[in-house]
């Protein structure tokens, strides 16, 4: 999920029209799929099948580009390839479609950000060669780019999450699987061709999500080895040291989580507990993030999977997730800072 130019929510998601809910698996196909919002609460929207050749549109990733449009990052499953979407209009009912990484089984775990440079930066999972890729846009609609194979040592790079950092350089935090650590790689120049590597957590590190703080320093969100929702607030502009908070710890908590800053300066934290099958919320209650008001938003059924949120024209978070209990797509609006209360339309 992100913010159009128009201040409405647009996104990007992995649509099946043929879905069995008995083994939870698509045996139709499925397409890459965009939802623009009507209206700040999104209780309604435009949607668009953007690209339905093959099985696609995997592993989402969206953000908006120096010319207003979107762009997005995502998997091609039958090929196995990186490919990039660049909207041709606002509310994406068309866009501009590239194959950007052929090179093996790629494009799994994306996250896209936009460079000092107002070019597209792309964080990925290269399976092939068990390595963290970037792909730097060599142009607006990044019909090309460089690419470069920034960490391979051992089998790294999954559930990657990329922003930019206040110095104009990448900031990317992902998982370690050899050593299931969480790892964080600061670029070393626009095209990140290189990078300062930290270890910045051996207790686990799954399923990050990476912002930048008011302070300018990043703000990472993800999952422990003990299921805990975790967050570390980086303590420099290469995080190579954090301040790392086990913010919640009752049950199997911290899954898929999203991170935002909200209006307050605060971090907004969207994840999944997959113990009571809620989708929850937690508010920072100060910059390093070391607590937080914890909140159950939405409780009706198996809610709460493959959270992404973002913070809205009107300052409030908007949140996007899975509903698998009737295999939806679900929007929650925040209804103040805290995410306390919501309007929570389903999405077919």
């Amino acid at each position: 999920a992100t913010i159009g130019s128009d201040g409405l929510g647009l996104l990007a998601y992995f649509y099946c029209g043929d879905f069995d809910s008995d083994t939870e698996a698509c045996s139709g196909g499925s397409d890459l799929k965009v939802a623009h919002c009507s209206n700040i609460d999104c209780t309604s929207a435009t949607f668009t099948l953007l690209d339905t050749t093959g099985d696609t549109g995997l592993d989402t990733s969206i953000i908006v580009g120096a010319d207003g449009l979107g762009l997005i990052a995502y998997k091609k499953e039958d090929t196995q390839d990186l490919k990039v979407a660049h909207c041709s209009d606002i509310n994406c009912t068309a866009a501009t479609i590239t194959a950007l990484d052929t090179g093996g089984n790629v494009g799994e775990s994306t996250s896209i950000t936009i460079g000092s440079d107002g070019l597209g930066l792309i964080s990925y999972f290269d399976e092939t060669n068990e390595n963290l890729k970037v792909a730097h846009c060599s142009n607006t609609n990044c019909t090309s780019a460089t690419i470069t194979a920034l960490d391979t040592g051992g089998d790294v790079g999954e559930e990657s999450t990329v922003t930019m950092g206040p110095d104009g350089l990448g900031l990317i935090a992902y998982l370690d699987s050899t050593n299931t650590n969480l790892k964080v790689a600061h670029c070393s120049n626009v095209n990140c061709t290189s990078a300062t590597i930290t270890t910045l957590d051996t207790a686990g590190g799954a399923m990050p999500s990476v912002t930048i703080g008011t302070d300018g320093l990043g703000l990472i969100s993800y999952n422990a080895g003990n299921n805990d929702l975790k967050v570390a607030h980086c303590s420099n502009t290469n995080c190579t040291a954090a301040t790392i908070t086990a913010l919640e710890t009752a049950g199997v908590v911290g899954l898929r989580s999203s991170v935002t800053i909200g209006p307050d300066g605060l971090g907004l934290i969207s994840h999944y507990d997959e113990t009571n099958e809620d989708l929850k919320v937690a508010h920072c209650s100060n910059i390093n993030c070391t607590a937080a008001t914890l909140l159950a938003v939405d409780t009706g059924g198996s809610v709460g999977d493959g959270t992404s949120i973002t913070t809205g024209a009107d300052g409030l978070g908007l949140i996007a997730y899975v509903d698998m209990t009737n295999f939806d797509l679900k929007v929650a609006h925040c209804a103040n800072i805290f995410c306390s209360s919501k309007g929570i339309p389903s999405f077919l």
